[in-house]
């Protein structure tokens, strides 16, 4: 079986690089205000598509400005990104689509984080992480702009939800998730478990399905970013159960 590692900020070796960015997705779902179901009002963080262009529909406008809206007009707006979204996509409030735009400036190293759940990359480590076998990297554009005359090829990474967190690792009285809009009130555990059962086997990269900030590389991701002498990620192997 494959093992797992959690994926983090390397900050010894990203501070070596002066690449610093400032940037949001071009659009994305509004959050949620005062679920009928939970009453909660809230958006979502760690569902990034990049490679969805809302640009496709008419009303790609109304993606572009953040802000809670009432259920029915969240499940409108849903429902008009969903046939461009990947099959079978949640799509809870907050979700993001289309490149990052924002400014950039400095030199930047193979891996750049903003945050802990955001990612890029540059395309020399994507090129030869595809070329030592890594599956499922869908590199995208960003739209990113430069100080410098000769900007860097930088890229991010759609990086789907796939697989879940073990019930073990949840604390034993969490409330099931709502009904109405999805959302689970967790606390992200200090010491993460993954249900087994939940694991894809087609991609070597992927987001935890029901904790999306939560980036998972595979034993083959990791050895093909360390073979290659990429920096900018910290490996946590995390355990596996049934």
């Amino acid at each position: 079986m494959p093992r797992y590692f959690w994926l983090r900020d390397d900050t010894a070796a990203t501070s070596r690089y002066s690449g610093d960015f400032n940037a949001a997705h071009k659009w994305s779902l509004p959050g949620l205000k005062n679920c009928p179901g939970c009453g909660v009002t809230w958006a979502g963080a760690g569902r990034q598509y990049p490679a969805v262009d809302l640009s496709l529909i008419p009303e790609h406008g109304e993606f572009e400005e953040a802000r809670p809206e009432p259920f029915h007009e969240f499940i409108r707006l849903q429902t008009l990104v969903r046939p461009l979204a990947p099959p079978n996509s949640e799509l809870p409030p907050g979700t993001d689509f289309g490149p990052l735009v924002g400014t950039a400036s400095g030199q930047f190293g193979p891996f750049t984080w903003l945050g802990t759940s955001m990612m890029i990359i540059r395309r020399d480590a994507l090129d030869s992480l595809q070329a030592a076998g890594v599956r499922g990297l869908l590199g995208c554009k960003t739209e990113l702009k430069f100080r410098q005359k000769t900007p860097p090829d930088i890229l991010e990474l759609q990086i789907e939800p796939r697989g879940l967190l073990h019930r073990d690792c949840l604390p034993p009285d969490v409330a099931p998730p709502c009904t109405t809009c999805g959302r689970q009130g967790l606390t992200r555990p200090d010491d993460p478990i993954l249900d087994e059962a939940s694991l894809p086997t087609d991609t070597d990269l992927f987001r935890v399905g029901n904790f999306a900030t939560v980036i998972i590389g595979t034993d083959r991701f990791k050895d093909a970013v360390e073979q290659g002498g990429w920096t900018g990620i910290s490996f946590r192997e995390l355990p596996v159960r049934p």
